[in-house]
């Protein structure tokens, strides 16, 4: 059983289909990964399974029949936190406050972003795919040292 004093949750988003070597060393350790979209294909998911559990969902470039069981977004429990990843913000159709979520982590802006709403804290681990314009390359760390104390961490790869 996960002690939720240490619990440590790798957060990956927009690979694409490419998934880097650093990326994975990133999330070595972790016991749970939680990929927030723009996956591009199956081998990425698989990768990651090697390293924890996966919660992932689908992106707006993630197609075809590999896809297909990737929801639009998901609501999951871990260390006494309400999670709910989805790929996209502006999709969002429910009040995270409401429905007394925890962390909301998304992706689709490839801009890795901390932020803080009331109780609710978002979180963005930016891009660990194909390089885009100027923005970093960037996997995140959630932990979780209390139910009502989780952190996120950017983590910047090398190109």
């Amino acid at each position: 059983m996960t002690d939720s004093a240490r619990t440590i949750i790798g957060v990956i988003s927009d690979t694409h289909g490419l998934l880097r070597p650093r990326a994975l060393d990133a999330l070595r350790g972790v016991e749970h990964v939680i990929h927030a979209g723009d996956v591009g294909s199956p081998d990425v998911l698989a990768e990651l399974r090697r390293i924890a559990p996966v919660t992932a969902v689908r992106g707006n470039t993630d197609r075809g029949p590999w896809a297909a069981n990737l929801r639009p977004h998901e609501l999951i429990e871990l260390a006494g936190l309400r999670i709910y990843p989805i790929h996209d913000l502006d999709h969002m159709a429910l009040d995270p406050a409401e429905l007394r979520l925890d962390v909301v982590i998304y992706g689709h802006s490839h801009r890795p972003a901390v932020q803080r709403k009331g109780s609710v804290l978002y979180f963005n681990p930016g891009s660990a795919g194909p390089k885009r314009f100027k923005l970093p390359i960037t996997v995140g760390i959630l932990r979780i040292a209390s139910p009502d104390q989780p952190s996120a961490e950017i983590i910047h790869l090398p190109e």
